[in-house]
């Protein structure tokens, strides 16, 4: 495959790329942490629950697990049990119609001008594959869940380790060159390149996030499209 020729696959993260930081800090983080003692109570025989605790407690022995969920939130852990945990809040508040995820407006229609022009998506955030599904099943705009054939979350692995998205590659049989991967960390895009991923950081200006100067940059997925051939650049 020619270095220039557009990807094949865009490999998307959610907080910071396609919703805004504070969606997640100010609206889903705050929900869950309001929301979870109740649901562990509730829900306290749910397998889920009880292997979530339970790692909990084999991850910090000795530690109350609510109290050990409470520290991580606090230090935003990207831990699995709490991952799943919220997640499950979030299930409750989507649900009730309590929650409506907020995407950047230049978000679905880059992903659906892609999609339209058969380049496969897929999601890896560090947040589980159901709460990746929940975003996305309600946005603003809808369900666009039907966008992306894939989701990836902390089974794979850290978003800062290289062999995570090797193991992605092992698993959908993608080759390395054929796949962009945007985000908006530095850290997790040099454990893409380095594993032999084109990348790209988003660098949303309401986010504040500060660009670095190793890989490409965008301030939208337009922008993105325009650097690496893909279509739905004319919206930049």
């Amino acid at each position: 495959m020619s270095v220039s020729a557009a990807p094949r696959v865009v490999l998307l993260d959610i907080e910071g790329t396609t919703a805004p930081v504070s969606f997640v800090h100010t609206v889903l983080f705050p929900y869950a942490r309001t929301h979870l003692p109740r649901l562990i109570a509730e829900r306290k025989n749910d397998p889920v629950v009880k292997d979530a605790l339970a790692e909990t407690e084999r991850l910090a022995p000795g530690v109350p697990p609510l109290e050990q969920l409470e520290r991580w939130m606090d230090e935003d852990a990207k831990v699995a049990p709490l991952k799943a945990l919220q997640g499950m809040a979030w299930a409750e508040g989507y649900k009730r119609g309590e929650l409506v995820a907020r995407l950047y407006p230049d978000v679905v229609p880059a992903l659906e001008a892609w999609s339209r022009a058969g380049v496969e998506l897929a999601v890896y955030s560090s947040g589980s594959e159901p709460a990746q599904k929940l975003i996305y099943g309600h946005t603003e705009q809808g369900d666009v869940t039907p966008l992306f054939s894939r989701f990836f979350d902390l089974r794979v692995g850290g978003k800062k380790e290289a062999e995570s998205y090797r193991a992605i590659l092992r698993e959908t049989g993608w080759q390395d060159e054929d796949v962009l991967f945007l985000s908006d960390v530095t850290a997790e895009l040099e454990a893409a390149a380095e594993a032999g991923l084109r990348v790209c950081q988003i660098v949303r200006p309401e986010d504040g996030t500060i660009a670095g100067k190793k890989f490409p940059t965008a301030a939208t997925l337009p922008e993105a499209a325009a650097l690496f051939g893909l279509p739905g650049a004319e919206r930049a």
